[in-house]
């Protein structure tokens, strides 16, 4: 079975064709063009490293998650204490359903457009580094003060690593069948990227 090289962000990435794949649809319905909208987020058919594209895409989401709960809390909270305790707890909560929401509607375009495709993990397929991205910013505090932006930044920069690296055992789930090998991968290097954003987060409170 063959799978996406690692380093197909320094070059434009050619699918190998899988024949283990069904032949492409012979023709599009309404839902392959939903699913080639979702997975390839807008971006991904950019020819030139669309996995970068598609971590923007992820802060882009990210970013605008955190701007839609600020104002929610600005509006509504003078009038509901509760929800000014503790907006923090709150925008982890949103964070976990955008990568729940993000990951099970991703598998499903996935599979679909890898279909339709006739090829493993297709390049144009970026909403995997989405969810991953959005798990590599989950450690980066609501209100981080001047710091924010660097942590935001180093998050991306992190994911994108680890997503090229991909160290044991991110590759191995690369090889899980159709749209869940090829979004589980990039969850397991957002891990990574969380983990270690996560360290040195804890080590600037300490040394700064």
């Amino acid at each position: 079975m063959s799978v996406k090289e690692s380093g197909d962000e320094l070059k434009p990435a050619a699918s190998v064709v899988d024949r283990g794949l069904a032949s492409p649809l012979p023709k599009r319905t309404a839902k392959d063009y939903i699913a080639l909208a979702i997975a390839t987020c807008g971006v991904g058919y950019i020819p030139l490293a669309p996995g970068t594209w598609g971590s923007a895409v992820g802060v882009g989401l990210y970013l605008s998650l955190r701007w839609l709960l600020l104002g929610f809390v600005h509006r509504v909270g003078p009038r509901h204490t509760l929800i000014l305790l503790n907006p923090q707890i709150q925008f982890i909560a949103v964070e976990l359903i955008a990568i729940t929401l993000v990951t099970l509607v991703g598998i499903w375009a996935a599979s679909r457009v890898e279909r339709l495709e006739g090829k493993k993990d297709p390049s144009k397929v970026v909403i995997d580094e989405v969810a991953g991205q959005l798990i590599a910013l989950l450690p980066v505090p609501y209100l981080a003060g001047p710091a924010w932006n660097l942590w935001i930044l180093t998050g991306f920069l992190l994911f994108r690593a680890f997503d090229i690296i991909k160290p044991y055992p991110v590759r191995e789930l690369e090889k899980l069948p159709a749209g869940l090998g090829i979004v589980v991968d990039d969850l397991g290097a957002g891990a990574y990227a969380a983990l270690l954003l996560s360290i040195l987060m804890a080590l600037f409170m300490i040394f700064a």
